[in-house]
């Protein structure tokens, strides 16, 4: 099916890039117009112009998810251009760099990073957008986590934390949002090639490719059509989910 996001006013953070910008491409192709953001500003316009070259719809602005101020900028800079909004993808996060060390010699500010990140940044980003949502009278949010907080990835303890934390936060405002018609569902990614996973050795690699009941890599649009499907009509009744997309390396 084509232009399943039709008239539909798409955000999506953490787009200059990796899922980010696949899910970016995959909404536009839909018909959606997509707000990009991004803390890389050049990086992520950039990447709206390449989209807006193919005749697509997108826009974009810096977004810093560790700043509440640069949130509550960022949001009303796009709303100030049209205040519809119609589905968040929160898929900004810290990844890189993030993992290799154990329990016992993980580094606390780098912990607290994460988690401001990659969990509060998320839940600052949806609060702010809410009103909007709500507006549109079938609003979507999805949140991106990981296979990780499903089963127990070693020396990753902070990321595979709050992606647990996502997971959780996304049953919770299922809760509150539904009398608005909101749906909130949340999406949990095998390891996936892309720039953030550059850095992962390649024994995990392998662990996945050889663990997974469809044993290949995993590419990001291997996920975009489960993130279109939450962000669409057809899942008008879906909400409070946690879909694992990984080729079968983990079951829910």
């Amino acid at each position: 099916m084509n232009n399943l996001l039709s008239d539909k006013r798409i955000v999506i953070s953490g787009a200059a890039r990796g899922l980010g910008l696949s899910f970016a491409t995959a909404c536009a192709h839909q018909g959606a117009e997509v707000v990009m953001l991004d803390i890389l500003e050049d990086d992520v316009k950039a990447q709206a112009d390449l989209l807006k070259k193919q005749g697509l719809k997108a826009v974009s602005a810096q977004i810093d998810l560790a700043s509440s101020s640069s949130i509550t900028a960022s949001v009303e800079k796009l709303i100030a251009q049209n205040n519809q909004v119609d589905g968040l993808i929160n898929c900004g996060a810290l990844a890189t760099g993030v993992g290799g060390k154990n329990m016992m010699d993980y580094d606390e500010d780098l912990w607290d990073r994460v988690m401001q990140i990659n969990v509060k940044g998320s839940w600052l980003l949806s609060k702010a957008l809410v009103p909007y949502l709500k507006a549109s009278g079938s609003g979507k949010i999805v949140n991106i986590a990981s296979d990780t907080a499903l089963w127990g990835a070693p020396n990753l303890m902070a990321y595979t934390a709050s992606k647990g934390a996502i997971i959780a936060m996304t049953r919770s405002m299922a809760r509150e949002l539904g009398e608005s018609n909101i749906c909130v569902n949340c999406i949990a990614p095998g390891l996936t090639i892309v720039e953030a996973t550059a850095y992962v050795p390649q024994q995990r690699h392998d662990q996945y490719v050889q663990g997974r009941a469809l044993n290949r890599k995993q590419y990001p649009e291997d996920i975009d059509g489960t993130a279109v499907y939450l962000l669409s009509d057809l899942s008008s009744f879906v909400t409070g989910q946690n879909i694992p997309v990984n080729g079968g390396f983990v079951f829910n």
